[in-house]
């Protein structure tokens, strides 16, 4: 009899607890959206009556689930940011959901920002977990072209339990941008990313941009004999085939395209792109499609005039 009570009396200030959360925010802007619905962490904190945990699984589900609705994550980073916030602000010694956070965060630069804080935090509340140093530096390295922030971030965790043996090299490609060591490093964090998800589309996402990196590798290789065939006709080409058709030939074959096409010159840029890829590889921000680049940095561009 005395459990059931305590129980329901249990339950009863749980629910109070994610009304008084919700009910007590003020009026918010216009363009806030759903966003509204997310308490300040601090007062959802104060309304838990001591149950911070349970409080905070309660928020939890409502980030996974927008994750996993039909209109899913894009263009909601920063509600994310504020249900993780208060999630982790709840019972900071959760796990996973910062690096939830990091993998879904992306919308623009201020949503990188906001992820790379809550992963700042999950380092404090889990200093040998080296997964969250790897996500902080993925995203000071991939989007914000921070490679030093990225290094420093990742340093610490070489040799942590678990971690891949990989890292240290990592961190000195990331000290280094000489001799294509950035295009390495991005495939080393997009392999790793691969290896961490099962989720189908972001697979899809380091597919592509593993496939992206690999052209680019090949077209830097076919840069430098561009540039012996300067040297040696005193003139630059006119097509990518003049490298092996005209003697003395600077190659005596082109690599092959990775996806099977063929390689060209860019008529606006002049570069030599592969005609499946159609630009070259832009390392410090995610070139896996084309048209998410743009909406990261118009999305940036937007927040940073306040719009």
């Amino acid at each position: 009899m005395r459990t059931g009570f305590r129980r329901a009396a249990a339950a009863s200030a749980i629910a109070a607890a994610i009304g008084l959360s919700g009910a007590k925010l003020p009026d918010a802007p216009a363009h806030a959206g759903d966003v509204a619905f997310v308490p300040e962490p601090g007062l959802a904190k104060l309304a838990a009556f001591g149950f911070d945990a349970v409080l905070g699984d309660y928020y939890w589900m409502r980030a996974v689930q927008i994750v996993g609705s039909r209109e899913g994550a894009l263009g909601r980073s920063h509600h994310l940011g504020r249900l993780i916030d208060v999630v982790t602000t709840l019972d900071p010694w959760v796990d996973h959901p910062y690096r939830f956070a990091a993998v879904w965060m992306t919308d623009d630069e201020a949503a990188v920002r906001h992820a790379n804080r809550l992963l700042e935090r999950g380092i404090a509340h889990h200093p040998g977990e080296w997964r969250n140093r790897f996500h902080l530096g993925f995203n000071h390295f991939f989007y914000l072209g921070e490679n030093a922030d990225a290094a420093s971030v990742l340093a610490p965790a070489v040799g942590m339990s678990g971690a891949p043996h990989y890292l240290g090299r990592l961190v000195a490609r990331l000290r280094s941008d000489a001799g294509g060591g950035e295009i390495e490093a991005a495939a080393t964090f997009l392999r790793e990313l691969l290896r961490q998800t099962d989720d189908p589309f972001k697979r899809a996402e380091y597919e592509k941009a593993l496939d992206e990196i690999e052209a680019e590798r090949r077209a830097r290789g076919l840069d430098a004999a561009r540039a012996e065939f300067r040297r040696r006709h005193g003139r630059d080409i006119e097509r990518v085939e003049e490298l092996v058709s005209v003697p003395p030939p600077v190659l005596r074959q082109l690599p092959p395209e990775p996806h099977g096409w063929e390689w060209k010159l860019d008529p606006e840029s002049g570069q030599i792109v592969s005609s499946y890829v159609g630009h070259r590889y832009r390392v410090r921000i995610d070139g896996t499609n084309q048209m998410l680049l743009e909406r990261f940095r118009e999305r940036s561009r937007k927040t940073g005039e306040g719009v």
